[in-house]
């Protein structure tokens, strides 16, 4: 039977950027080993699956898989679906619940208005960020990154696994500069750092933009060398922030642009609430538009 599918690029405004997601409307009867065939073929980061929801006050189920698995949870697959079911729906601004394998996620929405490609989300991270224990030396990073041990690290910042429901090993690298020079070996992903280096998130103050950091996302382990713009290593960011650095009680904004250095530049809005010292209610937004559709004959 005919499926619909769209493709849009999320964390940006204008096609070509961002990172690139391709949604897959009308998903219901598909099983777990179409879903995954289906997402080899369009071979980006991620595709989602739309599926009715199990509770009917609820906008839409969804699933989400990477070309090596399905996950539980990713930001940039959030916050395109949600701007495309609201242009489906020409819902100019309003929210609704998600369905996905973490949990309910609640999506504050807005778009240009009937007849628009464009829109804007804002979740709220179903999970708190929290670091995971791990021991992770600045010289495997280095060698797994192809650069000097003086590469890695700024300020108080230290390399660590963090997590809101997908976890990362978070690297800090000490300018813009190591930031662009990083090429990662495979085989000294494996070799140096074992199950933390699925996926690494660098990242530095963008001291040369108007970003608060700029990051670039390596994960060999997840079927994508490189991954233009990663919400899910942003809802964790706040647990690595927090580590590293005293933020007083209250709101607390952070932009991160990221995949500049492959030619698709993103931007991911975090906010998150710092009370008593600790971070949570972490938030994660952009923009998305749409950039083709059509139909799947299945």
């Amino acid at each position: 039977m005919p499926r619909r599918y769209v493709t849009l690029d999320v964390f940006t405004s204008r096609p070509f950027g961002g990172n690139p997601l391709a949604v897959v409307l009308d998903a219901a009867g598909l099983d777990d080993a179409a879903m995954q065939q289906i997402t080899r073929e369009f071979n980006v980061s991620e595709t989602v699956f739309v599926l009715p929801p199990k509770d009917p006050a609820h906008r839409a189920r969804i699933r989400i898989f990477t070309t090596a698995h399905e996950m539980p949870f990713a930001g940039h697959p959030t916050v395109g679906v949600a701007v495309l079911l609201a242009l489906e729906d020409k819902l100019s601004k309003g929210s609704f619940l998600l369905e996905e394998q973490i949990g309910v996620v609640k999506c504050e929405v807005s778009t240009e208005g009937a007849g628009s490609r464009k829109g804007a989300a804002t979740f709220i991270v179903p999970r708190k960020a929290e670091l995971e224990e791990a021991e992770i030396s600045r010289r495997d990073c280095a060698d797994a990154l192809n650069l000097a041990v003086s590469d890695i690290g700024f300020d108080a910042h230290r390399p660590l696994v963090a997590s809101a429901g997908v976890p990362f090993l978070f690297v800090p690298m000490a300018d813009l500069t190591a930031l662009a020079r990083a090429r990662p070996d495979e085989a000294a992903f494996i070799r140096s750092l074992g199950s933390y280096g699925e996926a690494l998130f660098l990242y530095t103050p963008d001291e040369e933009g108007d970003a608060d950091y700029r990051a670039r996302m390596f994960s060999p382990g997840l079927g994508t060398e490189e991954d233009p713009a990663t919400g899910a290593a942003a809802a964790a960011f706040p647990a690595v922030l927090m580590d590293a650095e005293a933020r007083v009680d209250g709101h607390h904004k952070v932009r991160i642009d990221q995949g500049f250095e492959m030619g698709r530049p993103s931007r991911i809005n975090l906010g998150f609430q710092v009370a008593s010292g600790r971070a949570s209610a972490a938030t994660i937004g952009g923009s998305a538009v749409v950039v083709a559709e059509g139909l799947l004959h299945l």
